[in-house]
């Protein structure tokens, strides 16, 4: 009964605070970067629930069968990705308005720009399916809700709250879905810890950092493709644009790889837990947390920990539904800034939510939807960002290349890696960002003295 209670809260918390936000949207400013207005715990909460979808909670646990404490690599790259950013977020602040293939445009040219928002919203598409089938998974093991219907309902409520409160929606949502996520996975490894008196060491041979599963060579290109998404990426960014300050989108970034280094080992620990708990269990059919949860943990654990997993699918898939769905209307509508913007990117959020729930439908592996689309898009933009940033500049041609043949080879270098042998694979990943660098740096091009707003540019 317990977990109903915690279901109802949590659909009406979401649905209540939409249509609050909704209320609050005055312009096309206040739907797509919340007014410049977040403050330092709405843009932290934001970026956190943002992070920890279903790569972080539901993936990480699997990952610890095969990898036991070196699945601790996932989310502690997403941490060594924000210690990167932390230098350059000012600049993100400072350089940003709306979306990141703006900031490409400006550092080399309308044709980037147009490459960028092809290629992200693509990739992105992905993302959100990857926590529509996560949040369906979740209904289902809780419920016994069927797949489809955990889909189709998962998708209609954030897309919902998402098209009618926009950023603003979104902060304030991703604010108490990070509670939720945190306080959760926090008191159920307390639970676990001191009710299962095993030693964490003593649950897996596979230890850390590396084991026979793990190693160098795979942290390195975890880092390439996972953890520099965090240094350059549109959701992350995304949350920056949305701070009412560089100094609160410096802070911001710098709290929020704090609070996931000690994360990244509480949920391996659950998921390493599981692996010794239930060593026979298929968890390539759904996740390996649910069912530790639901056998161990009792009533009121079991229900704060559904609304902390829903909270980490919803809450990714929120943010990059919008943020693709903004860089999609930005070249039909001519710019963000037009009368006819927000009413575009409203319908686009209805097509791209319509187009990730038939996906979530047909594909039902969160962790591989999700690896593939971040391989195509740090392929592509990794390199150029981080150096237009610096203040690099070279030829648009040059440039677009650079970013086409990083992406074709990294999504090459990921589904070979997946279905074929895995260290070619990871070895064309990483030639794909040597690729990018050699095709970006070898032609003429130069380097500003510092980053200069897109006003002073024009």
């Amino acid at each position: 009964m317990i977990k109903y209670v915690f279901l109802a809260l949590y659909l009406v918390i979401m649905i209540w605070v939409g249509i609050r936000s909704s209320r609050k949207i005055k312009s096309s400013g206040d739907f797509f970067v919340a007014g410049k207005r977040g403050s330092l715990w709405q843009v932290t909460g934001s970026m956190l629930a943002t992070i920890l979808g279903s790569s972080a909670i539901l993936g990480t646990v699997n990952l610890a069968y095969v990898q036991g404490w070196a699945a601790s690599w996932l989310m502690l790259s997403a941490a060594a990705g924000f210690i990167v950013l932390i230098p350059l977020a000012k600049y993100v602040s400072r350089f940003g308005k709306y979306t990141l293939p703006q900031l490409v445009g400006d550092f080399y040219g309308p044709k980037a720009k147009t490459l960028a928002s092809i290629i992200i919203p693509l990739a992105w598409i992905g993302i959100v399916a990857a926590q529509i089938i996560g949040a369906a998974k979740i209904m289902n093991s809780f419920f016994g809700l069927g797949y489809g219907y955990g889909v189709m309902g998962a998708g209609l409520v954030f897309v919902f709250y998402t098209l009618i409160g926009g950023q603003v929606s979104i902060l304030k949502t991703d604010q108490f879905q990070a509670l939720f996520i945190l306080t959760g996975v926090l008191i159920s490894a307390i639970y676990i810890f001191f009710h299962f008196p095993v030693s964490p060491v003593k649950m897996t041979p596979m230890g850390f950092p590396f084991n026979q599963h793990f190693d160098v060579l795979d942290l390195l290109v975890l880092l390439l493709s996972y953890s520099t998404t965090f240094v350059v990426g549109p959701d992350i960014y995304s949350r920056l644009f949305c701070a009412d300050s560089e100094e609160t989108a410096r802070k911001s970034v710098r709290l929020s790889a704090i609070i996931l280094i000690p994360f990244a080992f509480l949920i391996t620990f659950l998921g390493v837990f599981a692996s010794y708990q239930y060593p026979d269990l298929d968890y390539h059919t759904g996740s390996a947390l649910i069912p530790v949860i639901i056998h161990v943990m009792p009533e009121w654990g079991i229900g704060l920990m559904m609304a902390a997993l829903l909270s980490a699918v919803m809450s990714s898939a929120d943010t990059t539904l919008l943020t693709a769905s903004i860089i999609i209307s930005d070249p039909i509508s001519k710019g963000l800034d037009t009368k006819n913007s927000l009413l575009n990117t409203r319908l686009i959020i209805l097509g791209l939510g319509g187009l990730s729930i038939l996906l979530a439908l047909e594909v039902t592996s969160i962790i591989q939807v999700l690896l593939i689309a971040l391989a195509v898009f740090s392929g592509a933009f990794i390199v150029p960002t981080a150096a237009g940033l610096l203040g690099f500049r070279t030829s648009e041609v040059r440039s677009t290349a650079a970013m086409a043949a990083g992406s074709i080879l990294a999504l090459a270098g990921k589904v070979y890696s997946l279905y074929g042998d895995r260290m070619i694979g990871n070895w064309i990943i990483i030639s794909a960002f040597a690729v990018n660098a050699i095709i970006l740096f070898s032609g003429k091009k130069t380097f500003e003295s510092r980053p200069k707003t897109p006003d002073a540019r024009q």
